[in-house]
C-alpha cells in the first residue's frame, strides 16, 4: 500500500547514509517537509529536503543544537533516528580486541544520543499532544550475531554494536510506557543485512542461505516500514519492534 500523503513536518537524524537517505527521498514525495539533520551531505541536493548540520554524536551539544532547530523550525509531528556515529576504532570492537576506552565512546555518541535526543524532542512534543518517534535498530539488537557466516571473511562480530541496537529496542519500550499518555507513539525498526551495503561474497551466500525470502534487506525495504509508523496508520501502535529481515530472526 503506497502511502501518498503524510503531509507532516519530520527531522530524520543522520538523513544522508545508504537507509537515511532512501527515507528521506520517499517522505519528500508525501506531502511532508523533510529535515535532513547530519554532518556530511550528499552533492545533489533534493529541493524538497532542507539539510541540517549538526554533530549528532556530541552528546554534550545535542540539546542546544536540537532546541535551536526547533526553535527555527517547529516542533516535529516524526522524529526517525538512523544515524550511525561511531569512533575511528570502531572496527576493534571484538570481544577480542575492544579496549573500554572504545566501548565507552561508542556507546556515548551512538546510544547515548539516541537516548537523549529522543527525549528532547518527545518533551517538545508534549506541547503538540501528539508525535512518532521511530528509531533504527537492528536484528542483533535481537538475537545474537551468528558467528558462522563470519568464516573466511575479515568481518567480525562486535560487542557495541549489539549493546547499542539491544540498547535502542529497550528504550523504545520504555519511552512508549512513559510518553503514551501523552498521544507520542514511539517504535523501532529492526532490519536484517542491507543489501546496498559492500559484503564479500561469502558472507552474502551464508547471509542469504539462512533467510527464508533468500535476499537481503534493501534501503526500500526499510522506508516503507518508516513511512508505516510514520503515517496515522499505524496510529495504535507503540512500543514495538518492526523486524524487516526476511525471516531471519522467525527461524
Amino acid at each position: 500500500m503506497k502511502i501518498t500523503k503524510l503531509n507532516k513536518r519530520i527531522f530524520v537524524l543522520g538523513g544522508s547514509g545508504v537507509i537515511g537517505s532512501q527515507i528521506c527521498k520517499d517522505l519528500s514525495e508525501t506531502g511532508s517537509k523533510v529535515f535532513n539533520i547530519d554532518i556530511k551531505f550528499k552533492k545533489k541536493k533534493i529541493k524538497k529536503i532542507k539539510n541540517i548540520f549538526l554533530d549528532i554524536g556530541n552528546v554534550k551539544k545535542l540539546e542546544f543544537g536540537i532546541n535551536k532547530i526547533i526553535k527555527l523550525y517547529g516542533i516535529p509531528d516524526v522524529l526517525i533516528n538512523c544515524s550511525y556515529p561511531k569512533t575511528s576504532d570502531w572496527g576493534n570492537s571484538s570481544f577480542k580486541n575492544i579496549s573500554l576506552n572504545n566501548f565507552q565512546k561508542n556507546i556515548d555518541i551512538h546510544l547515548n544520543s539516541f537516548v537523549w535526543s529522543a527525549k528532547i524532542i518527545a518533551n517538545q512534543m508534549i506541547k503538540k499532544e501528539k508525535g512518532s518517534i521511530i528509531f533504527l535498530s537492528s536484528i542483533y539488537g535481537l538475537v545474537g550475531q551468528d558467528l558462522e557466516i563470519y568464516k573466511n571473511t575479515k568481518m567480525k562480530e562486535n560487542l557495541t554494536y549489539a549493546v547499542i541496537k539491544g540498547g535502542l529496542i529497550s528504550l523504545t519500550k520504555q519511552m512508549a510506557s512513559y510518553y503514551g499518555k501523552y498521544n507520542i507513539r514511539i517504535n523501532s525498526i529492526s532490519p536484517g543485512g542491507i543489501k546496498e551495503e559492500n559484503h564479500p561474497s561469502a558472507f552474502i551466500k551464508k547471509y542469504i542461505a539462512k533467510v527464508p525470502l533468500k535476499r537481503f534487506c534493501t534501503s526500500k525495504d526499510v522506508s516503507g516500514a518508516t513511512l508505516f509508523l510514520a503515517s496515522d496508520l499505524s496510529s495504535y501502535i507503540t512500543g514495538t519492534t518492526l523486524k524487516v529481515d526476511g525471516g531471519w530472526t522467525a527461524v
